[in-house]
């Protein structure tokens, strides 16, 4: 699989791109047929014997999804837990955190609305303070604005590594150096970069870091994990607890679990989570540099190709990009562009001006088409969409 040209290999393992041209990665990516047999497997498995004897007899390969996770992100498999969205995981360790009135988090204009909603939650509850990190004049998260921001009243420092709404790459290992100097716990949201970009936690200096399975790791939808460093863990009350997470160890006490799966309940679905351990093992069989190297050469490709179309502009941000391009097109809704595409089976997305309201309104822009490459994409497929544009453009 590290041949020449090992992409192509990856494209003849996955059905879909015989069917489909696929950019929206960051939305749900196509996986590997052994991600669907994986599943599928158990599943027959669960029909055949039951889902208790099914677990049971999946409980080596379960405890190793763990272990590929942890091994992805340079980390210890106790760090780990797992959970069924990107967005649960994250919640597990934010809702967490103790905040008191004065309180200050800290975080970026490109952050995810389903974070700054919790932000503002817990503010309006505890007597927070949300702040927002200005950008430098790349577009990208201001490490001198963050490092001017940090006093004795900083709680938490949280940002999203790659956003939802453009190809920026927030300069998360300057954010966790600065946190780590202060003292200050360090959240990323790695939902976008989990997958296409090399994460390593002690190199980002994180103490938390959540991510999906469904989008650039390929794995099954459902599926998400959580890392959590143990000088964090030591400070933190899970806001839910169960018999999986705790043990009730007297009529009136429990203990909570010391590894990461204090995070975790224990009802899950066995199939998707071996499925979710078959999408990391495939993705670092391939290795995340080769992807990374690969995803961002095509992503680039793509912006300089839309750019050369007449009403057709690119708004991705950053000194780094990855593989989100995002774009307009003159005279058409993004919606209608979208739509348009997936009629000539071409998958889009479409990055939501309200879910982006730090970001798009600031710089002034609707809602984007969000086209987002894997490495199973081919030039010839790039073309497909830039002349489809095009066409879109002038009807």
């Amino acid at each position: 699989m590290k041949s020449i040209q090992w992409w192509k290999r990856a494209r003849m393992e996955t059905p879909g791109c015989a069917e489909v041209v696929h950019l929206d990665n960051a939305g749900a990516a196509l996986p590997p047929a052994v991600v669907t047999d994986t599943v599928m497997a158990h599943l027959r498995a669960e029909a055949l014997h039951g889902g208790y004897r099914a677990a049971a007899e999946a409980a080596p390969r379960l405890a190793m999804v763990r272990a590929s996770i942890a091994a992805l992100l340079n980390a210890d498999s106790r760090d780990i837990a797992l959970a069924d969205s990107a967005t649960r995981a994250w919640q597990a360790v934010f809702y967490a955190l103790p905040f008191e009135p004065g309180d200050r988090i800290l975080t970026c204009r490109a952050e995810y609305a389903s974070n700054v909603i919790a932000y503002l939650q817990v503010a309006e509850r505890t007597g927070a303070r949300v702040e927002v990190v200005g950008d430098d004049a790349d577009g990208q998260l201001d490490v001198k604005d963050l490092r001017r921001r940090i006093d004795e009243r900083v709680r938490l420092i949280a940002i999203t590594h790659v956003p939802t709404q453009g190809g920026l790459i927030n300069p998360a290992e300057e954010v966790g150096k600065i946190a780590e100097d202060a003292g200050v716990p360090f959240l990323l949201d790695a939902c976008q970069s989990a997958g296409q970009l090399d994460l390593d936690v002690e190199r980002l200096c994180c103490d938390a870091l959540s991510a999906p399975g469904r989008k650039y790791l390929r794995g099954p939808r459902g599926t998400g994990f959580l890392y959590v460093r143990p000088r964090l863990r030591e400070r933190l009350k899970p806001a839910v607890l169960d018999l999986h997470s705790a043990t009730w160890t007297a009529p009136n006490q429990y203990q909570v679990q010391e590894t990461a799966q204090m995070f975790e309940t224990w009802e899950s679905n066995v199939a998707a989570v071996l499925g979710l351990g078959a999408a990391v093992d495939y993705a670092s069989a391939l290795g995340i540099g080769a992807i990374q190297d690969r995803v961002c050469a095509l992503a680039e490709r793509l912006r300089e190709d839309l750019e050369q179309v007449p009403g057709v502009k690119v708004h991705d941000l950053g000194k780094r990009k990855c593989g989100i391009v995002t774009f307009t097109v003159a005279g058409r809704s993004a919606a209608e562009v979208h739509r348009r595409l997936t009629d000539m089976d071409i998958n889009t997305s479409v990055s939501q001006r309200e879910y982006a309201q730090f970001d798009l309104p600031a710089r002034s822009l609707p809602d984007l088409v969000r086209a987002s490459v894997h490495y199973y994409n081919t030039e010839e497929e790039l073309q497909r969409l830039v002349d489809a544009v095009g066409e879109i453009r002038d009807k």
